[in-house]
C-alpha cells in the first residue's frame, strides 16, 4: 500500500514540475544567433557522426527540442531561431506547447501511446468514439468518412486506391469480381490490373512513394531513375502578380489549363482511362502557385462531366494555416470534393471520403498501423487550442501584417523581389533568381530568421498557428537588413 502510495506522490509530483516548467517558460523577446555560420560547429560534428550510418545531405543543422519554445527552435550551438518554416509547415502549436507536453501525462493516454495497435485488425475500445469526436469533428463540409493513414504520401497512394477501385465498381456496375479479375491481377494485366490514371498538374507535389510520385512533377532529385506510371499532366496556371492588375492574363491561364484537362482526359480514354484528379489548393513544394476559386470550380465541373473523382491534397495546407481550416473552403465549391488528404498540422495522415470510396471487400485499402492513436490524442489537444484561442482568426490578423509587410519590400527591392502570395500565414515571395533566392535564404537564417524554399525561385513562409503581428514584425525587419546588405 505504502508503495501504491508512493508511487502515486511520484507521479503527482512529476506531473507538477512538468507542466510548471513548460507553462512558465516563455519565448525570447528575438532571435539569437551565436556562431559565425550555421550550421555550427556541434551540428557539424553530429552531422559526421550520422553521416556514418545515414545519408545527411538534406540536414541543415541539429536542433535541440528542450530548449525550443513556442515560434523559437533553437540548435544544439546555442543560435535561436525564429522559425516560419515549422517542420515544413507541420508544427500547428509551435515547440514544447504546454497543452501537448501534459498529454500523456494522463494514464490512459500513455497506454494508447505505448501499445500502439494494427488498428485495421485490433482497434482499441476508444477508438470508435476519438475518430467521431476529434477527427469527423474537423472533417470537409460533406465527407462522413475517415480512412487514416501515418504520412502524406502514404494518404494519396492509398486515396488513389481507393478512386480506382470506385472507378472500377462502376465500370462493373454492381456486378461480382470474376475468376479471370482474380487471377490477372496476380500478374499485373488487365482485366485485374485495369489500365487506369490519375491526371496531375506540373509543378505538383503529392509524395515520394511509387504511385503519388507519377503524380509529383516539383523537382527532377525526387523522380530520377524511378519508374513512373504513363499517367497525364496538365498545365497549372501561371498568375502575374498583383492579382487586381492582372485580371484578363490569369483568366486566360485559367482557361487554357482547365481546356488541356479536358483534351488530357478525352486523349487518355482509349489508353489508360482518367479515374481521378489531384490537385494541391497551393502548389507547395513546386513554388506556391496558386489557382483562383474559379479554376477549381470548374475543375470540379469537369469531373463530374466526366465521372471522374475529384481528390484536393490538403497535406500540407490543411489545419489553418490559410486561415480556414481547409484551404478549399475559400473556393465555395459547389459540393464537396470527392476526397480529400491530409497529413503533417494534423500529425497523422489520412483522407476524408463519403461512403462510395468504401471497398466493398476488406484487406484493399490496409496496412498494419493504419495511423496511430496516440497522435490523434494529441490532434484531439490540438484542435482545442485552435478553437479556444481563436487561432485561425489569429492567422488571418498576423497572415495580413506579414503580407503586406513582404509587399511593401517587394516595393522597396524590385529589382531582387517580387509577386508576394498566398492566404493567411501561407505566403511566398519569388526572388530574381535561384542562385538570389539561397542566398537571402542563408543569410535570414544567420539574422536569426529560419524559413524554406520552394519551385526554382520562391521564398515559402510557414509559420505556426500561434505566430503573432510582432513575430511578423520581426521577420520583416530581419528581412529588410538582409535585403539592404545584398
Amino acid at each position: 500500500m505504502r508503495s501504491l502510495w508512493l508511487n502515486t506522490l511520484t507521479k503527482q509530483s512529476l506531473y507538477r514540475l512538468s507542466t510548471k516548467r513548460y507553462s512558465t517558460k516563455i519565448e525570447p523577446k528575438e532571435p539569437v544567433v551565436k556562431t559565425k555560420s550555421i550550421p555550427g560547429p556541434k551540428s557539424i560534428e553530429l552531422k559526421k557522426q550520422l553521416d556514418s550510418v545515414q545519408a545527411t545531405g538534406t540536414i541543415q543543422f541539429f536542433a535541440d527540442y528542450e530548449k525550443s519554445i513556442g515560434n523559437y527552435i533553437c540548435d544544439v550551438d546555442g543560435n535561436i531561431l525564429l522559425d516560419v518554416y515549422t517542420q515544413i509547415s507541420s508544427v500547428p502549436l509551435g515547440y514544447n506547447h504546454p497543452r501537448l507536453y501534459n498529454v500523456f501525462n494522463n494514464d490512459q493516454n500513455l497506454k494508447t501511446l505505448i501499445n500502439r495497435p494494427a488498428l485495421g485488425v485490433f482497434p482499441g475500445k476508444e477508438w470508435p468514439e476519438k475518430l467521431h469526436s476529434v477527427l469527423l469533428n474537423i472533417a470537409p463540409k460533406g465527407l462522413n468518412k475517415i480512412t487514416t493513414m501515418m504520412c502524406g504520401s502514404c494518404s494519396n497512394e492509398n486515396a488513389y486506391k481507393s478512386i480506382f477501385i470506385w472507378y472500377q465498381n462502376k465500370v462493373r456496375g454492381g456486378k461480382p469480381l470474376t475468376e479471370q479479375e482474380k487471377n490477372s491481377c496476380m500478374i499485373n494485366i488487365p482485366p485485374g490490373a485495369p489500365k487506369l490514371s490519375i491526371l496531375s498538374f506540373k509543378g505538383a507535389f503529392h509524395g515520394r512513394t511509387l504511385g503519388a510520385l507519377s503524380t509529383t512533377h516539383s523537382k527532377y532529385i525526387h523522380k530520377l531513375d524511378v519508374p513512373s506510371f504513363d499517367w497525364p499532366i496538365a498545365s497549372f496556371p501561371e498568375y502575374r502578380y498583383p492579382l487586381d492588375e492582372n485580371v484578363a492574363h490569369n483568366k486566360k491561364e485559367d482557361e487554357k489549363c482547365l481546356s488541356e484537362v479536358q483534351d488530357l482526359i478525352q486523349q487518355y480514354a482509349s489508353k489508360n482511362p482518367v479515374a481521378g484528379i489531384v490537385v494541391e489548393p497551393i502548389q507547395s513544394e513546386g513554388g506556391d502557385n496558386e489557382a483562383s476559386p474559379e479554376f477549381f470550380r470548374s475543375l470540379q465541373a469537369i469531373c463530374k462531366k466526366n465521372g471522374i473523382a475529384l481528390l484536393i491534397d490538403e497535406v500540407q495546407t490543411g489545419g489553418g494555416s490559410t486561415g480556414k481550416f481547409w484551404a478549399h473552403e475559400h473556393f465555395e465549391l459547389e459540393s464537396p470534393p470527392d476526397v480529400v488528404t491530409f497529413s503533417k498540422k494534423l500529425q497523422l495522415g489520412g483522407y476524408f471520403h463519403n461512403d462510395d470510396f468504401i471497398p466493398n471487400e476488406p484487406y484493399r485499402i490496409f496496412n498494419t498501423w493504419m495511423g496511430d492513436p496516440g497522435k490523434v490524442l494529441l490532434l484531439e489537444e490540438v484542435v482545442k487550442v485552435i478553437q479556444e484561442e481563436k487561432l485561425l482568426a489569429n492567422v488571418a490578423v498576423a497572415g495580413k501584417v506579414l503580407k503586406n509587410g513582404l509587399l511593401s519590400l517587394e516595393q522597396e527591392f524590385p529589382h531582387i523581389l517580387n509577386s508576394t502570395r498566398g492566404r493567411g500565414t501561407f505566403l511566398a515571395i519569388n526572388c530574381t533568381n535561384t542562385k538570389v533566392r539561397d542566398q537571402i535564404i542563408g543569410a535570414l537564417k544567420l539574422h536569426g530568421i529560419q524559413t524554406g524554399g520552394c519551385g526554382e525561385i520562391s521564398i515559402r513562409f510557414r509559420p505556426a498557428l500561434i505566430f503573432k503581428e510582432y513575430h511578423a514584425n520581426i521577420v520583416l525587419d530581419r528581412f529588410r537588413k538582409v535585403l539592404q546588405a545584398i
